[in-house]
């Protein structure tokens, strides 16, 4: 069995409280929903799944050697998918920086698959889930919520280095694990 594994952006705990907060909204609702724990939200830049375990050091080497200049993003709105009739992801959306992200994304594709990593096929749209949708129960009310928050203002998020990490999927929700960093940039 393999580590299942993705590269990613961090929050590093900058954001928690408006998390927190949109969350309370959806689940005041009483929609059949399950929170993302806010340590955990993050964007996935690329998921890997599980790779073997003679690959997670070639990975976690081209994640080291990966370099950028900082930069910040910016998070605001709350959106979902596939689409408002049938939620199942509720996000909250990226308004600056996505062209700094995407940069990212694809130097990770382009480092990846020299290691014969497969480029994502869909096209890339950053995005923290903040929350899961298990069943149609209040829809209509987490609808009227969602489309209250569709402009809410979370902050900005700094980003000067990326992440590979690890992932365990437990009954309780998944477990992430740091397995390598990009060096650090210049700061901001």
């Amino acid at each position: 069995m393999g580590t299942r594994s993705f590269v990613a952006v961090e929050c590093q705990g900058v954001l928690h409280s408006r998390f927190v907060e949109a969350q309370g909204v959806l689940k005041a609702t009483g929609a059949s929903i399950k929170l993302v724990e806010v340590e955990n939200i993050h964007i996935t830049l690329k998921f890997l799944g599980d790779i073997e375990d003679h690959q997670v050091e070639e990975v976690a080497e081209v994640i080291r050697n990966i370099t950028f200049e900082p930069f910040e993003f910016t998070v605001e709105g709350v959106g979902v998918f596939p689409n408002l009739k049938r939620p199942k992801t509720i996000w909250a959306g990226i308004s600056t920086g996505v062209g700094e992200i995407a940069n990212i994304v694809k130097e990770v594709n382009s480092s990846l698959a020299k290691l014969d990593f497969e480029k994502d096929r869909r096209n890339f749209h950053p995005h923290l889930t903040i929350t899961r949708v298990r069943g149609g129960q209040n829809r209509d009310r987490l609808v009227d919520a969602l489309l209250g928050m569709e402009e809410m203002e979370f902050g900005k998020v700094k980003v000067d280095r990326i992440y590979l990490k690890k992932s365990v999927l437990t009954p309780n929700g998944p477990i992430y694990s740091t397995i390598a960093e990009s060096k650090p940039s210049a700061d901001i």
